[in-house]
């Protein structure tokens, strides 16, 4: 969240809004991934000059030197934003460059460490949750889809606390309960336990956060009896409000 500090592990960490590592895409920004050598942009511009032949076109030099190649293809992407292994390997397969020639690339990218499938699920979760404030359960299935391997994801989220989850989720509620004033007690329970499900908030922590949250606005007042098991699923204008 902008302006604040949340705490993992007992160490301060830094909220990310969206002009930190992750853009509107999900992206993570290259600087958080510089090399040894300096940053990945830095290193391909020296990489690719000392590439550069008379005819650095990429699919004229893919028959001279396909390892060439590949470091170029490499280089663009990771001077956008950070990849994993995997996602490399995919744009290399499908820019035709031989299996072989790829797995060399990208061993050596991982050797210097311009591609570390660890700092980049460190990376994403840190970002998107503190960013988006998603849960360990949405965390884990996006870096997963990304190629990352499951120890290092699970590393990753072992760094993300079941105590700051749980204020993430109550402070997604509190910001989203203004908006529901004035609904029907059952309607505005399934209106803000929906926005914590489709972030992956557990259904019982997402109706606990909601209940808590109506008692504490109620004060003194009595807040009905409402099952989740008996809340209805958010229909097609809920889920477009929150996408």
């Amino acid at each position: 969240m902008a302006g604040r500090r949340r705490k993992r592990n007992g160490s301060a960490s830094p909220a990310f809004g969206a002009s930190a590592a992750f853009g509107a895409s999900g992206a993570i920004g290259p600087s958080r991934f510089a090399g040894a050598s300096g940053s990945v942009g830095g290193l391909a511009g020296a990489s690719q000059a000392a590439d550069a032949g008379p005819d650095t076109d990429p699919a004229a030099g893919r028959e001279a030197d396909p390892e060439a190649v590949a470091r170029q293809i490499c280089l663009r992407m990771l001077t956008t934003a950070p990849r994993t292994q995997a996602q490399l390997a995919t744009a290399l397969r499908r820019r035709g460059v031989p299996e072989e020639a790829a797995a060399a690339v990208l061993a050596r990218f991982a050797e210097v460490k311009l591609i570390d499938d660890a700092m980049f699920a460190r990376a994403w979760v840190d970002s998107r949750h503190f960013g988006r404030g998603l849960a360990s359960r949405a965390l884990g299935a996006e870096v997963r889809q990304r190629g990352v391997a499951r120890d290092d994801i699970q590393a990753a989220l072992s760094e993300l606390s079941p105590d700051v989850e749980l204020e993430t989720a109550r402070d997604l509620v509190a910001r989203r309960m203004p908006g529901t004033a004035g609904m029907p007690v059952p309607a505005r329970m399934r209106r803000l336990v929906g926005v914590l499900a489709r972030k992956g908030y557990s259904s019982g922590l997402a109706y606990r956060v909601v209940r808590e949250a109506l008692e504490a606005e109620a004060g003194d007042g009595p807040v009905p009896s409402c099952e989740f098991a008996d809340l209805p699923e958010p229909d097609d204008e809920d889920e477009a409000a929150e996408v």
